[in-house]
C-alpha cells in the first residue's frame, strides 16, 4: 500500500515585489561594510538565482491564514469531507509573525489555528506542527505515508506555509531570496500502484547545522537583539551539490526505478543556478545529461518560500499553469528538497 495525492491547493498572495524594488536598498555584507552599486548587486543577483520576482503576504494575513486559505482549496479539489482528516500535519519553520513585528508566535500551533480557521470539529483530527527546514513539506509526506501504512490514519492534510518576508534582514543581499506563500495536499491509501513509492532523509549535524541560522542585521546600527534568518550561501552551495545528488539517487535505487523513467524532478525552489547544478550532478551519477523540461521551475516569479516551495509548484502543474509541464498517469516524479538542519529528503512519486 502507498499514499497518494488525491486533492492540492496553493496560495500565492498578490503583492508582487519586483528586483528593482530593492534599488533604493542599502546592503551591507557580512562584516558591516556598504556593499556599492546596487544595480550591479541586483543584477548579479538575478543571473545567480533566476529570481525576477517575489510574493509577499499581505499585511493582515500570517504564515497560518496563507496555510488555511491552500488547505481549503485542496479540501475542495479532493471532493471530501473535512471532518474525515485524521492529521494536519503543518509543515513551517516561524510561526506566525505579524506584519511589522518581530516576535514569533507559535501558541497555539500553527496546526492548531489552521484546524480553527477551517472549522473541523472532530478531536480525532490531530493537528500538529513540523520543523524540518525547506524540505518540511516533503517531510510532512513521509510522516503521513508512516501513518497511513501503519493503519492509524486513513487521511491526512499536508501543508507548507511560510512567511520569510517577516524574518529577513532588509540589510542583507540575501534578502532578495525569500518570498511568502503556502501549499497544501490531502492524501489518503492507494492500492493500485501509484502514489509514493520511497523515501529517504538525512540530516547533516556536525559541521552543517549553522550553515543556515538566526544573527544580526548586517548594519550595525540595529537592534543587537533582534535576530533574521542568515545562511552561509557558499557552504550550503558546495554542500547541496555534494550531499543531495546522493540522496536522490539512493531514493531512486529504493524504488527500484530506472533513472530513464523519470518524468518530471521537483525539487525545492531555492537557486535557479543551485538547482540546475543538484539536476546535472544527479545525472551524471548514470553517465547522462538531464532531459529536457525534466525540471519544471517557479521561482522566478514566486520566490524561495521554503516549505511552500514544492506543493505549490505541484498544484500550479496539476492546474495547468507552469508552462510546457503537465503530469501524466503512470508519470513517474522524483520530489527533493534541502534546507537548515542541514537537512535532505527525497521520495518517489507515481502519479
Amino acid at each position: 500500500m502507498n499514499i497518494k495525492i488525491t486533492g492540492s491547493g496553493s496560495y500565492v498572495p498578490d503583492q508582487i515585489i519586483t528586483n528593482g524594488d530593492f534599488a533604493e536598498h542599502i546592503f551591507f555584507d557580512e562584516t558591516g561594510n556598504t556593499l556599492r552599486y546596487p544595480e550591479a548587486v541586483i543584477g548579479k543577483f538575478h543571473d545567480i538565482t533566476g529570481i525576477e520576482e517575489r510574493r509577499y503576504a499581505e499585511p493582515q494575513h500570517t504564515a497560518s491564514d496563507l496555510a488555511f486559505f491552500a488547505s481549503e482549496r485542496a479540501i475542495t479539489d479532493a471532493g471530501i469531507d473535512k471532518e474525515s482528516i485524521d492529521y494536519i500535519i503543518m509543515c513551517h519553520n516561524y510561526g506566525d509573525v505579524a506584519f511589522g513585528k518581530v516576535q514569533s508566535d507559535t501558541v497555539p500551533s500553527l496546526g492548531s489555528r489552521v484546524k480553527n480557521k477551517l472549522g473541523i470539529k472532530n478531536p480525532h483530527c490531530v493537528a500538529y506542527d513540523l520543523l524540518f527546514g525547506c524540505p518540511g513539506w516533503n517531510e510532512g509526506m513521509i510522516q503521513a505515508n508512516a501513518f497511513i501504512r501503519s493503519g492509524i490514519a486513513k487521511r491526512c492534510l499536508v501543508i507548507g506555509a511560510e512567511t520569510l518576508s517577516r524574518v529577513v534582514d532588509k540589510f542583507d543581499r540575501d534578502s532578495m531570496i525569500y518570498a511568502d506563500g503556502a501549499g497544501a495536499v490531502v492524501v489518503e491509501a492507494s492500492l493500485d500502484g501509484s502514489g509514493l513509492v520511497s523515501h529517504e532523509s538525512v540530516t547533516y549535524a556536525v559541521d552543517e547545522s549553522e550553515y543556515l541560522y538566526f544573527g544580526k542585521s548586517y548594519n550595525g546600527q540595529s537592534d543587537e537583539d533582534v535576530r533574521y534568518i542568515k545562511m552561509r550561501g557558499r557552504k550550503i552551495y558546495e554542500f547541496a551539490l555534494t550531499k543531495v545528488p546522493l540522496a536522490m539517487q539512493s531514493c531512486l535505487n529504493r524504488a527500484n526505478v530506472k533513472v530513464e523513467s523519470l518524468t518530471k524532478i521537483l525539487i525545492h525552489q531555492a537557486n535557479e543556478k543551485m538547482d540546475e547544478a543538484i539536476v546535472s550532478r544527479f545525472y551524471e551519477l548514470y553517465n547522462m545529461l538531464p532531459p529536457k523540461d525534466i525540471m519544471p521551475m517557479s521561482i522566478h516569479k514566486f520566490g524561495n518560500s521554503s516549505v511552500a516551495t514544492i506543493p505549490t509548484l505541484y498544484d500550479l502543474i496539476m492546474k495547468g499553469k507552469i508552462e510546457r509541464h503537465e503530469f501524466r498517469k503512470g508519470d513517474i516524479l522524483l520530489f527533493a528538497s534541502v534546507g537548515a538542519g542541514m537537512n535532505i529528503n527525497a521520495f518517489v512519486y507515481k502519479v
